[in-house]
């Protein structure tokens, strides 16, 4: 993990650091392509997290949306899509990412609607989801790096299924549920997002053991 514990962009000092981050090779081209999306819709796209995977992610793991915009139009919060974030489900992520893996460098948090909806907006339109969806498929030329997507709540579910999918049944997908305090209180709902990251895990530990036994023989 990046940091030692999870909510560390209440400090803004990492927020800072991180900002300081994004001209990274990895991240660069991912965050042209947001800045572009950004200008298509008129609405703030979050910044990619240079502490993730960027284009050499193994894991994409999509979330729904990143909730609604700030007065003004502004990005909410700390900026980025990530598990560092300063809120109860990104804790949750952190924790889990912890225990079970994989690796926060071997991923990519991101969301099925990805820009800020309107202000007072709370959740995603089906426009939202089908324009969200089609960015999404988009976004995949870039990350091509990706062995295993999992979906994290219902929304993120729908978008990639009806689709993403019919473009990219090349892709192993994971269902599972959104990491927020309200889905995470029912009764085996952290354990079966739980599973999902370790799964995810031991596919890439396998399909890595896999690539050097490949690279030794050579």
């Amino acid at each position: 993990m990046f940091l030692d514990s999870p909510r560390g962009f209440r400090d803004q000092a990492r927020v800072a650091e991180r900002l300081g981050m994004l001209g990274s090779p990895g991240i660069m081209p991912l965050q042209e392509w947001a800045t572009e999306l950004s200008l298509q819709r008129r609405l703030p796209v979050p910044h990619f997290d240079p502490a993730g995977g960027g284009t050499g992610a193994r894991v994409l793991i999509l979330h729904e949306s990143p909730g609604p915009a700030a007065p003004g139009g502004n990005r909410p919060g700390s900026g980025f899509a990530s598990i560092d974030n300063d809120d109860p489900a990104a804790a949750q992520m952190w924790q889990l990412h912890s225990d079970v893996g994989p690796n926060q460098s071997d991923c990519v948090h991101w969301n099925i609607v990805p820009w800020h909806l309107p202000a007072g907006v709370t959740k995603p339109d089906a426009a939202d989801l089908r324009d969200g969806s089609t960015a999404v498929l988009d976004l995949l030329r870039l990350l091509r790096q990706v062995e295993v997507v999992i979906l994290s709540g219902l929304l993120a579910q729908k978008g990639w299924h009806r689709y993403v999918r019919p473009a990219r049944r090349d892709l192993p997908v994971t269902d599972t549920w959104h990491p927020s305090p309200l889905s995470m209180k029912q009764p085996g709902k952290r354990e079966e997002l739980r599973a999902a990251l370790a799964a995810a895990e031991r596919r890439i530990e396998v399909t890595g053991s896999m690539r050097s036994r490949t690279a030794a023989a050579v």
